[in-house]
């Protein structure tokens, strides 16, 4: 196991803040993968908890598959996930985040459509989201994004991707400005599409994110003018047309919604997907 670690074929990059206490959970769904062959590379962003400790633990338990780094101080995810790109030995970087599980045979799926289909560097899966009561809702992509679904939105989940080391190198990683936190995801993809990298979605649920159905609450304006932004940037960088900028306003739209009626239409929405998943 020591010697093909050296040139594992995934590197696993995971960027944590205070996740303490479902970090373990995390982990355990990277190990119990189908597929063996990838290292673990953590970076706790300055966490007030016991997230460093949780992870420490587990780099001492797998030290041949596991590194762990840890920032300062808060820098948010673009500079986190950066540190863990600059470790990555990888051919391909997987995504995971400390608060969600994975599906067994992840890896192998992504890992497959990335070893067959040669025209596709990014590749990612539906994405369930649940609470301590279960699974409640569900997310999906159309299956080979083209570029004018970056109108809507991040055309893929980032959190359950697959991408290239390649792409990741060809765009320099994740952008490091505060006009792209929380949003580094879907300007990633908008910077690998227009240096003519392309994506497929997987269209099975094989993560499942945790939410506890209020991230209405999480998103603040500030955030919400970040997407704006971006949306302007996909519409500029990627040729479409001139209409495309009437979607920029609508994150912040949306956001000024009363939080009752923004809460109504965005939990109808996945669990209608979830729904429809259930009765196929």
């Amino acid at each position: 196991m020591g010697a093909y670690m050296k040139n594992p074929e995934i590197s696993v990059i995971m960027g944590m803040y205070n996740c303490a206490d479902t970090l373990s959970e995390a982990i355990e769904s990277i190990l119990n993968q189908t597929m063996k062959e990838w290292e673990l590379i953590m970076c706790d962003d300055g966490s007030s908890d016991a997230t460093y400790e949780v992870a420490e633990l587990y780099r001492k338990r797998y030290p041949e598959k596991m590194i762990l780094l840890r920032n300062r101080e808060n820098r948010g995810l673009n500079y986190t996930l950066n540190r863990c790109l600059k470790a990555a030995k990888g051919k391909y970087i997987a995504r995971m985040d400390g608060d969600d599980i994975c599906l067994p045979e992840r890896f192998a799926a992504e890992y497959e459509t990335l070893e067959t289909e040669k025209t596709i560097s990014i590749v990612s899966t539906d994405m369930g989201y649940f609470d301590q009561t279960g699974i409640w809702g569900k997310i999906s992509h159309p299956e080979y994004p083209k570029k004018k679904d970056f109108l809507y939105g991040s055309p893929f989940c980032h959190a359950p991707c697959m991408v290239r080391k390649e792409a990741y190198d060809a765009v320099d990683g994740y952008t490091e400005k505060k006009s792209i936190l929380r949003v580094e995801d879907y300007h990633l993809w908008i910077k690998m599409y227009e240096a003519g990298y392309r994506g497929k979605n997987i269209p099975k649920q094989l993560y499942l994110m945790r939410d506890d159905r209020a991230a209405y609450k999480r998103r603040k304006l500030r955030y919400r003018i970040n997407e704006a932004y971006v949306k302007e940037i996909a519409v500029r960088k990627l040729g479409l047309p001139i209409s495309g900028y009437l979607y920029t306003m609508r994150p912040i739209l949306v956001g000024i919604l009363p939080e009752k009626v923004y809460d109504y239409f965005h939990k109808r929405k996945l669990e209608s997907n979830a729904g429809m998943i259930a009765s196929e």
